[in-house]
């Protein structure tokens, strides 16, 4: 095989399929990058087994064919090779000569025929959105999958489709974040469960345009990412979704109206005190005109009021700083509306169309901190 094309091409098709290169593996195999040339264009490819990525990058094709090479190693030369022309040799003994201006890396490769390929996945129920709704609708849930592997559907996301409507949703136990969007075309019914560790190096390789497509291909196993020279095959996580339903309730004793940049803010002032492992939580006092937030802890005190509308009964109820700064930050309206029961139950931000829906639950403390 000997292949030629320019070094920032190369590193960008390096960079992409790198994130399906497993850190730990029994199969050394699994450990490298597939650069395969036989069927006349340049293909990389890494595959973990549970998330595979291929894609195209441009350059000319002298001689065909394959080799695996160490994929850390691999980057590495790519990324300190000079700004210029990168051509890859190999020989019959697995060889590759790297060669850029001055610079030339001779390395030992594997087989490509040893080489695990993607899947080959039937394209049947496809659905197609932009880079840009994909990415942001994986942006607003992606920060409230759970980060242990204790209950496997709590490390991935909830894609369900019915007609032009497509929803996401996502919870760790301590809340729930749904995003919906509508699709410009109506679709069968279809719920899966991705992989969070997927959609998080999918938005990373998107581009994020509003005319730049996506097209999701599902089965009863995988989803399929196609975009611009890039496919991303994941397996899904089996098993049935928590009944989330059963979670919302429409029912409210407290409401309050509250401009979103203010409570970001004081929030984040708040959160000054707060260590990392730190519990302690802030405290929301609603009264008939404004909120007084306040917060206790090792290093000092705050407290601060917020204007707000309210309707219903007065509130004394707390929470994680960091939860309610998470479901804010990837808020866009300019006012929004919180809902809430009493001091032990959860509290819900969402908008009157339901677009969006952030549970999260409260914590105790002791009303005279």
């Amino acid at each position: 095989m000997k292949i030629i094309c320019s070094k920032s091409e190369l590193l960008q098709g390096v960079n992409t399929v790198l994130k399906a290169v497993p850190a730990k593996t029994t199969m050394p195999i699994l450990e490298c990058i597939l650069i395969d040339t036989t069927d006349g264009q340049i293909k990389l490819t890494a595959n973990d087994m549970e998330l595979g990525i291929e894609t195209k990058i441009k350059g000319d094709i002298l001689d065909k064919g394959k080799i695996a090479l160490e994929a850390k190693l691999f980057s590495e030369i790519v990324r300190k090779l000079p700004d210029s022309e990168v051509t890859i040799q190999t020989d019959e003994n697995f060889r590759a000569l790297i060669k850029c201006e001055k610079a030339k890396f001779n390395i030992a490769g594997k087989s490509g025929d040893d080489f695990s390929y993607l899947p080959e996945i039937e394209k049947d129920q496809m659905v197609v959105l932009s880079q840009f709704s994909l990415k942001e609708i994986i942006r607003q849930t992606i920060f409230s999958i759970a980060d242990n592997e204790n209950n496997r559907l709590m490390t991935g996301e909830l894609f369900e489709i019915n007609g032009n409507e497509m929803k996401v949703v996502s919870l760790d136990g301590h809340r729930i974040s749904i995003r919906k969007i509508e699709l410009k075309e109506e679709y069968n019914h279809i719920k899966v469960v991705v992989p969070g560790k997927t959609l998080n190096e999918v938005s990373k390789i998107l581009t994020g345009g509003i005319e730049d497509y996506v097209h999701m291909f599902f089965t009863g196993r995988h989803i399929v990412f196609e975009f611009d020279d890039t496919v991303v095959v994941s397996r899904l996580i089996e098993g049935e979704y928590f009944r989330i339903e059963q979670m919302l309730s429409s029912d409210y004793e407290t409401k309050i109206s509250i401009n979103k940049k203010e409570l970001q803010s004081c929030i984040e002032r708040a959160s000054l005190l707060v260590k990392e492992g730190d519990k302690k939580p802030i405290i929301m006092n609603i009264l008939d005109d404004s909120m007084e937030l306040k917060i206790n802890s090792f290093i000092g005190s705050m407290n601060e009021d917020i204007d707000i509308i309210k309707t219903g009964k007065d509130l004394m109820i707390g929470f994680n700083p960091k939860f309610i700064l998470d479901a804010l930050r990837v808020i866009d309206d300019e006012n929004i509306d919180i809902y809430m029961i009493n001091p032990k139950a959860p509290c819900f931000i969402r908008d009157e169309a339901q677009k969006y829906i952030y549970l999260i639950l409260p914590v105790n403390f002791n009303p005279g901190v």
